[in-house]
């Protein structure tokens, strides 16, 4: 089996998921000490998270690394990095806490301490509740947690009210997981509606995504009549990170959602490759991975869509000017 373990990264091990100038390199266990990991500094290692199912969608694991085939702008690459294990994690959960939630923030709650207790041991966690402010739910000295009572605290922060800064919210996110020392790093959001008060555009978002390392998972909880649901805008930022959007039909439905996206994290390979064109200036790089099973068939591989080679510390000092507001407990 082919297994190159990620260690804990530096607080300047920066720039993203994917195009990481000076980034660390997986490189397997040390002999004789399988829990020891090795770094060595690499330029321009793209580093992909990648979801693997077969036609029936259960996950295929144990795969090798000769069953994947990575293309950057339709030019396949040389996968040098590889792991096929359960790594540790830092989990965002960024929770809508605007009026309408009100009535449905209990399930949230539940699904969020379910989907903790069954995580990793060494993964951690923080909260983000956002409404028309930005609220960090742990205390402003405690970035990240893995205790079950502050992660309670941090969830049932602050009173329901008001409108929906998504896009601020999921930026503020993006940012607070480059103080992260795992390299893995996934943001689950839960909203029941579209943005209507962020000074974050779109655009601007998308842009961010594109140079973070996260993958998102999103989960819309819709009221029929709400004129400000927007499904596409979670499962497009779902898609372009290589996460996955979910409508859960009923609140009883988030709570195994929860544990959907538990099992998704928990069976992700990780791939690593230097791109073969890394003098070239483009800035936005297309990104598609094949894996295939023992037969040559092919499998459902679900990974980020694309990257940016601009370094996500300048992109977000660009968007910090907007002033996006963010209060601590």
């Amino acid at each position: 089996m082919d297994v190159t373990v990620p260690s804990r990264s530096k607080s300047a091990f920066c720039a993203a998921l994917l195009c990481l100038a000076a980034s660390a390199l997986l490189s397997g266990y040390q002999a004789g000490n399988p829990s020891a990991y090795v770094i060595e500094d690499h330029v321009n290692l793209v580093l992909l998270d990648v979801s693997v199912k077969d036609p029936r969608g259960g996950y295929v694991t144990g795969l090798t690394k000769d069953r994947f085939q990575v293309f950057e702008d339709g030019r396949r690459q040389t996968v040098t990095e590889f792991a096929n294990i359960d790594a540790p994690v830092t989990v965002g959960l960024v929770v809508d806490n605007s009026g309408s939630m009100r009535f449905k923030r209990p399930e949230v709650v539940t699904a969020g301490l379910a989907f903790a207790k069954e995580s990793n041991p060494r993964d951690e966690f923080f909260v983000v509740n956002f409404n028309n402010h930005i609220v960090s739910g742990l205390p402003e000295k405690v970035p990240f947690t893995d205790k079950i009572h502050q992660l309670r605290a941090a969830l049932y922060y602050g009173e329901p009210m008001g409108q929906t800064a998504l896009y601020d919210a999921i930026a503020y996110s993006l940012e607070h997981l480059e103080l992260s020392r795992q390299d893995k790093r996934t943001l689950i959001v839960v909203s029941d509606g579209g943005d209507n008060v962020s000074k974050t555009s779109l655009p601007e978002l998308m842009k961010l995504i594109d140079s973070s390392r996260a993958t998102i998972y999103t989960v819309g909880l819709f009221d029929p009549d709400d004129r400000d649901r927007n499904p596409s805008v979670l499962r497009k930022l779902a898609k372009v990170s290589g996460g996955e959007f979910f409508e859960p039909p009923a609140l009883d439905d988030v709570v195994p959602i929860f544990h959907k996206i538990s099992q998704d994290i928990r069976h992700r390979y990780s791939i690593g490759y230097v791109p073969d064109d890394v003098g070239t200036k483009r800035m936005v790089r297309s990104l598609r991975v094949i894996a295939t099973n023992k037969d040559g068939r092919k499998l459902f591989v679900r990974t980020r869509t694309a990257y940016t080679t601009a370094p996500f510390s300048e992109l977000i000092s660009e968007q910090k000017r907007n002033s996006v507001e963010v209060r601590h407990k």
